[in-house]
């Protein structure tokens, strides 16, 4: 798909001499560019909504489960 977009001149300039120096076009630099932002914030709604979940939620055991843990731990020597 063909887009059109405005950036800064200074950083048009510097995705033109990434993509020359990793000899790429400019579209996939700007694809992979765009791909990556993607990827990095593809999960923060989901974490900030676990967040509100958990902290609500006491995340400690109770005793007896604890204990229970304990028991089912082989013994090693640290």
């Amino acid at each position: 798909m063909k887009t059109v977009i405005s950036i800064p001149d200074q950083v048009f300039e510097a995705a033109e001499t990434l993509a020359h120096r990793l000899g790429v076009s400019r579209s996939e630099l700007y694809a992979k560019a765009v791909e990556a932002f993607i990827k990095q914030h593809r999960n923060q709604g989901v974490t900030a909504r676990l967040n509100d979940v958990y902290s609500s939620e006491s995340n400690s055991l109770d005793d007896e489960c604890y204990k229970l843990q304990q028991l089912s731990l082989d013994r090693e020597d640290w």
